[in-house]
């Protein structure tokens, strides 16, 4: 049986500029853009979080919220560099290391570099190195997999640690809220709401067809996950799933024709990305923000392989067209490209040739 850490740093960001200027400490710090600008909460600190500040909230409505907040401009080149001294720390125990962003990371530690048969002590003495070494406190999460290994670090945050043993998981499950499951956002809460399901309990009363039947592919996921089944393997090497680039715009723009502009440029920097993972996308993704903060997204699977920024960029103005922009004012646009697929991967069953590789 599989012994799996998942390691969660505690507000990182804002964690990191309190443990830098000691004068920031017990106050309410958000990191991100000025309120007075267009700017988003890219991390707030726990005592920012109790005035209802979360990340990826427009920073106007947070400073509307508390005004009193501490605003700090996000230094990404200090958070990566401290983020490598606790990935370190990872290593002296397991090779099997799937980080997910530089704040929190995955460990299979089934068998390790300190020969402990125990993933908890090991876990507790990652958390006293990474607080001895960088100032900081990180949650942890122990389990049988990875699915029960992420939903236990968030259990007792911040410095947590949190184990849900094999004989415990199905009955854990069975009473966690549908919401509090990993991998199921707002919009898939709300419909299972709609069928019925609200627990694990429900989520595990649905045969397999049924949920295929409502979810497409994720209904194998949330089949599995129900019953506490998670193979998936800590992957050493982070592969991303989507590639993109968005902006929020100084001002909000209500010109088709300067959007298309902007959507041919940050192509431009999405196919780079893209050439350097040496892969195809076969779908792109337009997101567009309105005025009035709601955004949609619109998707394209052309069938074939999308590489050059011009495709892109072409497709991503041909679903402009889908959107209501022009009608209504557009304070972000984006672009993204996933479904990737990489030379070497068996294509055939795609009917995709590889030779772009090679132009």
């Amino acid at each position: 049986m599989r012994k799996i850490i998942h390691i969660d740093m505690d507000a990182f960001y804002a964690s990191v500029e309190q443990r830098d200027d000691p004068s920031l400490k017990g106050k309410p710090v958000v990191v991100g853009g000025s309120p007075q600008g267009r700017g988003v909460v890219a991390a707030a600190s726990y005592e920012a979080r109790k005035y209802g500040i979360r990340s990826a909230m427009p920073a106007a409505r947070a400073s509307r919220l508390y005004p009193e907040l501490i605003f700090i401009r996000p230094r990404f080149d200090v958070y990566k560099s401290v983020s490598l001294q606790i990935r370190e720390i990872f290593y002296e125990y397991t090779d099997l290391v799937e980080p997910l962003s530089l704040d929190e990371a995955y460990l299979d530690v089934t068998e390790n570099k300190v020969n402990n048969p125990s993933a908890t002590l090991i876990a507790k003495e990652i958390k006293k190195k990474v607080r001895e070494r960088t100032g900081l406190t990180a949650s942890a999460g122990i389990s049988i997999n990875k699915f029960l290994a992420k939903i236990a670090s968030d259990l007792k945050k911040p410095d947590g640690l949190a184990l849900i043993p094999p004989g415990q998981a199905l009955d854990f499950i069975s009473d966690l809220p549908i919401g509090k499951f990993h991998g199921i956002g707002k919009a898939t809460e709300a419909k299972m709401h709609r069928l019925g399901i609200k627990t694990g309990a429900d989520l595990r009363e649905r045969d397999r067809w049924e949920l295929d039947k409502h979810f497409g592919k994720a209904g194998a996921f949330y089949y599995n996950i129900a019953r506490a089944i998670d193979e998936r393997p800590v992957r050493t090497e982070w592969i991303p799933k989507s590639i993109g680039n968005e902006k929020t715009f100084t001002e909000d723009i209500d010109s088709v024709e300067w959007l298309a502009g902007f959507l041919q440029k940050i192509s431009e920097k999405v196919a780079g990305r893209l050439a350097r993972e040496q892969a195809v996308a076969k779908t792109v993704t337009l997101k567009v923000r309105y005025d009035n903060f709601e955004s949609v997204t619109r998707s394209i699977t052309p069938g074939h392989p999308v590489a050059g920024a011009e495709e892109i960029s072409g497709l991503a103005v041909r679903l402009l067209e889908e959107t209501e922009a022009g009608k209504r004012k557009v304070r972000l646009a984006g672009v993204t490209v996933s479904g990737f697929i990489r030379e070497g991967d068996d294509a055939a069953s795609e009917g995709i040739q590889l030779t772009l590789f090679g132009e």
